[in-house]
């Protein structure tokens, strides 16, 4: 029997004034378990993404029902939001040099996060905390790098300072938007390795967004297609990539070279074919 899901999306939709973003899209998510939300840009991956936040501004109108614990996140006050965002569910952005304070040190941004959270704690023990989160997402010698600045550190490890600030109040979702689109594939592999780790340490249930189907197939158990602000298809990973069903994931499946890819041919388009 499987458990209650952590993370249930029904009916979603969001609109800015006239214009439709996500039209109607439901998914769930249990514990411990990455979904990988796939499309290209403009489908409205990251709108949904802000919207389990309830981030999204004033202007954007959104619909439907969002359960998290069940839990109505749509209905919850903003305090009780506050409270959520942060500590429950967390999230990582794709470009960290726009995400961290350039004029603060890496550890004093961990340690904040600590102590909006958890303000009971003592100076001390939140310096701890945040020395164990760059451990875990394995930043070297921690203890010598607290007081650096963002600048001092590659890529890579100032992505893996962003998923030490997620995860150092041990959240229950973490929603990962893009958080390795402007890595090199090597260094793109170490951050999926990290989050595998982190998932099966800390239980821990992930939103993968991205627009890239290799990612995806390394780290997501699950995968809905977006198109147009609609989920087009819904699968698991092994089915996806051996069957795919709809058109727009075939079509961006073979967008995508492989190894066995003939080079004299051009790639498939996204662009809807000519009837």
């Amino acid at each position: 029997m499987n458990p209650a899901p952590l993370l249930e999306v029904a009916n979603l939709s969001i609109a800015f004034g006239h214009h439709p973003a996500v039209k109607n899209i439901s998914f769930q998510i249990h514990p411990g378990e990455v979904l990988g939300l796939v499309g290209e840009s403009g489908s409205g991956k990251s709108a949904t993404s802000l919207a389990l936040l309830r981030l999204l501004p004033d202007t954007a109108q959104v619909t439907g029902a969002i359960t998290f614990a069940g839990e109505d996140l749509l209905s919850l006050p903003p305090e009780s939001m506050r409270r959520r965002r942060g500590r429950d569910i967390t999230m990582i952005f794709q470009e960290p040099m726009t995400a961290l304070n350039p004029v603060m040190p890496i550890g004093v941004q961990i340690a904040e996060a600590v102590q909006i959270h958890q303000p009971e704690l003592s100076r001390k023990a939140i310096k701890i905390k945040a020395l164990e989160a760059m451990h875990q997402v394995a930043i070297p010698n921690p203890e010598h790098r607290y007081n650096d600045y963002p600048h001092q550190f590659s890529g890579g490890q100032r992505q893996r300072i962003l998923i030490a600030m997620a995860i150092v109040n041990r959240p229950r979702l973490l929603i990962a938007d893009e958080p390795t689109t402007a890595l090199d594939v090597t260094v793109q592999a170490q951050i999926i390795t990290l989050l595998n780790d982190l998932r099966r340490t800390h239980n821990l249930s992930i939103l993968f967004i991205s627009h890239d189907l290799a990612v995806i197939s390394q780290i997501a158990s699950r995968v809905a297609v977006m198109q147009h602000g609609e989920i087009v298809e819904h699968a698991s990973t092994t089915e996806l990539f051996r069957n795919p069903g709809h058109p727009y994931t075939r079509r961006l499946l073979a967008s995508a070279p492989t190894m066995h890819t003939d080079r004299s041919l051009p790639l498939a388009t996204l662009a809807t074919p000519a009837s």
